[in-house]
């Protein structure tokens, strides 16, 4: 059985368990209970009332927070010609088609974010197996496929961050970090959450947010109240 931490036994006498709290008192309680002598980044997870084996019931995509992360994330771009010359002005930390390709396959994957325009694709393709498991691969859902890399690096530099649905029907994804100050970690709660209500699948029956619980790296889950979680 793990040993739980001390820090971590005084987390969880601070707060009631059994209360639905409203966000804000939930992400300020985690704020509170944090005590881990690193910046804790903070999570919010969303149980939602979806079936992700039907296709029609799968939920992905992309949003910018708009205070950031509070990680400065590393972005590799796959393209060629004045695309390449783009990505390099437009801020990418990495730049190159085929002799990328090669590192990637040799081992090499100091990159947070991978950014590809529709044409290196074919290329790309072959790295599926390398960089499927690892959530690297570029899609079209989250506007990592595409021709306008100068706004998808700004983006991903500005705080967007990628959601999706697991096999349980549960979006988990980071909204800040401890060091943030309430309102900022409140403003974006607030944008992950109405981007996860807007994205409610036309199939998805009952209640859609069945639960929602908000943590820090090291510290237990505060639940929301799901009918107030905006």
């Amino acid at each position: 059985m793990a040993k739980v931490s001390k820090n971590y036994q005084e987390a969880v006498k601070a707060y009631e368990h059994s209360t639905l709290y409203e966000p804000a008192e939930a992400l300020a309680i985690v704020r509170k209970i944090a005590k881990a002598k690193f910046d804790e980044t903070i999570e919010a997870a969303f149980r939602l009332g979806i079936d992700t084996r039907h296709a029609d019931q799968q939920i992905r995509g992309a949003v910018v927070l708009p205070n950031g992360t509070g990680k400065t994330r590393t972005v590799l771009v796959f393209a060629k010609g004045d695309k390449a010359k783009e990505a390099e002005l437009g801020g990418a930390d990495f730049v190159g088609a085929e002799d990328m390709i090669a590192k990637i396959e040799q081992g090499w994957f100091d990159f947070d974010v991978v950014v590809a325009t529709p044409d290196m694709m074919g290329l790309v393709g072959k790295l599926g197996r390398v960089l499927g498991p690892k959530g690297l691969m570029p899609n079209p859902k989250t506007g990592t496929v595409t021709f306008e890399v100068t706004r998808a690096i700004k983006d991903i530099k500005a705080g967007k961050i990628e959601y999706r649905a697991d096999k349980a029907g549960i979006i988990h994804a980071p909204i800040g970090k401890v060091s943030f100050d309430d309102e900022k970690l409140l403003e974006n709660y607030k944008t992950l959450a109405e981007t996860i209500m807007k994205a409610k699948p036309a199939a998805a029956k009952g209640q859609f947010v069945r639960s929602v619980t908000v943590s820090s790296t090291m510290g237990p889950g505060v639940r929301i109240n799901p009918l107030k979680a905006l």
